[in-house]
């Protein structure tokens, strides 16, 4: 899996001295003062590519000729920075494209040019294209001496793949009878568009055709479709108003479909033939387009720190395994609630006091007006740090509180979800509200030492009140007081806050269904909104049960006497003091530690064979220049700036356009070539 952080335009490009750094800590060759890099320096070492002994040599200098803009055979430093630039640039892979084809480095490419690099790759070499027909003249000329600009080859390489398509078809059907057999057709889209085909297109091939001969209308509408699969992505959307969950028809596609001419009743056909083959299902949704749909290669750009794969497949997956997972989740989300508490922790403790403040008792008196007027006076009378008044115990409680919390909603969530990816509403409020009373194990003691220490400095007194005292003070059944009130807030409170933030992340999603660090916080503080607002009755009940009563003041015997007695003395109100310092507080804090959670799976990924937040990680269509560039690592430290996109831009190269190089050849690795990095 792989995450898509930024797209190349999105790149920033790295400084010219760290790019200096880099470039002469791989260039082996000096000349008259100058460090430059040759091919395998930049491919191999560098890039991390072709790292087998037998690597192709050939495939090696087409690759570092891309960078090599003098054709001289080596990489100067002001040509890695300028190939830099490119990797930054908006099209980026058509500019790649360009630079691996024009083989004299005069910004064009000629005839021999096209030919040479097009029969070096794998796919000519299993179904050789006709470089003397029609199409080849209509580009280059009757003479073939036309020289092709950058705009004019885009179109080229699309329309390349097209032709030869059609051409191997021709190939299949010598009599011209408009039709060829299921193996036939099989062995043109593995060879020919390769590219464009996921593990589950692939072994349904011969299942689609049902058997059945295949005529040349349906070869060119399966071929168009796998082309436009990202448009038909946009047309369910149309359909489903922007929910990828919900199922639709043949229908309601082809209706949604009307207005773009480039989609025949024809592909959705064999879209929903496909999607049947695959799932037996006479509807759609987002999840079978993405299981049809190649991945792009932008999402090949990451961030990681780390990255680690536990099993090689979901089948692999252990019972030991699961606990690991758990106990991965279980330690980020530590960190993660640890940071949201330290955030919001002033908020918390403002929040507290005017839930505590009662009005009818101990003389009337009133210490705070609202919110702000707290926050004022604590600054006054208790300095800044005494906003702080109680964190300590807070973030040894929240770091297993939220950890629980959000390990036991991912828990149930996995186990509620279909094969698919797809979990009900039913099943969405159930994970939380399990993960609401889970975490009152941890709540309960910490809430209470937290919030007697909160409200310690409403009291002027000589001794400083500490939390180890609070706890001995209470015992092990004290430290439970108010734990019904726990549960009656927290596991409403988590049954709304996650299915809202899960469909408010969704909402928020990128066509690709990816989330941005924004939106995720975002979406984390919208869901807490009406998560922590309409639980707030059950926070003062459990507040006013926790906290020490002075002289004067109301007791309370449980949650119904609390109940009874604060509707008496100060009415309905009441229960909803503190409402919106709890939301101030609720909202960024969850945002904070949603956000702070799934940037760290992303960073820290590791790979248990099991989900991942939804907008955060796609599946990975491998090809063989990825698979040679794992070997070597993900993302390599010095891949800085416009770099970091080098390895799947170059892949791109290869799964878009289906130029695979022949990856094993002539070449044999030097002892300085296997130890440049």
């Amino acid at each position: 899996m792989y995450i898509q952080e930024e797209t190349p335009s999105l790149l920033k490009r790295a400084s010219t001295e760290k790019l200096r750094e880099v470039f002469q800590k791989y260039a082996s060759i000096q000349k008259n003062g100058e460090h430059y890099m040759t091919s395998e320096d930049f491919v191999r070492n560098f890039l991390g590519l072709f790292s087998e002994s037998a690597f192709n040599d050939e495939s090696v200098r087409l690759f570092a000729g891309i960078a090599d803009t003098s054709k001289d055979g080596l990489i100067s430093f002001s040509e890695f920075q300028a190939f830099e630039g490119l990797l930054c640039t908006p099209d980026a892979l058509y500019r790649t494209a360009f630079q691996l084809f024009d083989r004299q480095g005069n910004g064009t490419v000629s005839y021999a040019d096209f030919a040479d690099v097009v029969q070096k790759t794998d796919l000519h070499s299993k179904i050789p294209f006709s470089l003397d027909g029609p199409f080849i003249k209509r580009y280059f000329g009757d003479k073939k001496q036309r020289l092709i600009n950058y705009a004019e080859f885009t179109q080229l390489l699309h329309d390349f793949h097209e032709e030869h398509a059609m051409e191997a078809f021709r190939s299949k059907d010598p009599a011209g009878t408009g039709f060829i057999s299921p193996l036939d057709f099989q062995d043109i889209i593995v060879k020919v568009k390769r590219h464009l085909l996921t593990p589950n297109v692939k072994d349904n091939l011969v299942s689609v055709t049902e058997g059945h001969k295949v005529s040349f209308p349906y070869f060119m509408a399966f071929t168009s479709l796998l082309n436009n699969m990202e448009l038909i992505k946009q047309v369910y959307l149309q359909a489903t108003q922007g929910s990828r969950t919900d199922m639709v028809t043949k229908d309601q596609i082809l209706q949604a479909a009307q207005p773009l001419s480039q989609i025949t009743p024809l592909e959705v056909d064999i879209l929903f033939h496909l999607a049947g083959a695959v799932h037996q299902a006479g509807r759609i949704d987002y999840s079978d387009l993405n299981s049809i749909a190649p991945e792009h290669y932008t999402k090949h750009i990451t961030h990681r720190l780390t990255e680690i794969k536990a099993v090689e497949s979901p089948a692999d997956r252990s019972a030991f395994i699961q606990v690991l997972e758990s106990s991965y989740r279980f330690t980020l989300g530590s960190f993660a609630g640890a940071v949201g508490a330290t955030v919001v922790y002033p908020i918390d403790l403002v929040k507290t006091r005017m839930q505590n403040q009662r009005a009818g008792s101990y003389i009337g008196e009133v210490a705070y007006r609202n919110s702000w007027d707290c926050f004022k006076k604590v600054i006054r009378h208790e300095g800044f740090m005494g906003l702080y008044r109680g964190l300590l115990p807070q973030l040894m409680g929240v770091a297993p509180e939220k950890a629980i919390k959000l390990t036991v909603n991912d828990l149930v969530r996995d186990k509620l979800t279909d094969k698919k990816g797809n979990i009900p509403t039913w099943a969405e409020v159930l994970a939380g509200g399990c993960a609401g009373a889970s975490q009152v194990v941890f709540t309960n003691p910490l809430e209470i030492v937290k919030i007697r220490l909160q409200v310690a400095g409403e009291i002027a007194s000589g001794s400083k009140i500490r939390a180890w005292s609070v706890v001995r003070e209470l015992g092990l059944f004290g430290l439970y007081k108010g734990a019904r009130a726990c549960l009656l807030r927290d596991v409403p409170f988590s049954a709304i806050y996650f299915p809202t933030y899960a469909h408010t992340k969704a909402m928020m999603a990128d066509k690709d269904g990816y989330n941005h660090p924004l939106t995720l916080l975002a979406a984390g503080a919208i869901a807490g909104v009406p998560a922590a607002s309409l639980v707030t009755p059950a926070d003062v009940i459990k507040t006013r049960l926790q906290v020490v009563a002075r002289s004067g003041q109301t007791t309370y015997t449980g949650v119904w006497d609390a109940t009874k007695k604060i509707m008496a003395e100060e009415g309905p109100r009441a229960f909803w003091k503190g409402t919106a310092a709890r939301v101030f507080r609720s909202s960024p804090q969850f945002g904070v530690t949603l956000v702070t959670y799934e940037l760290l799976q992303r960073l820290f990924y590791v790979d248990f064979g099991g989900t991942q937040p939804k907008g955060s990680e796609g599946h990975k269509i491998t090809t063989p220049l990825e698979t040679a560039a794992e070997k070597v690592s993900t993302e390599k430290v010095d891949h800085i700036g416009g770099y970091r996109a080098a390895v799947p831009l170059l892949a791109g190269v290869e799964s878009k356009f289906g130029l695979y190089l022949p990856r094993f050849g002539r070449g044999v690795a030097t002892p300085s070539t296997a130890t440049g990095s």
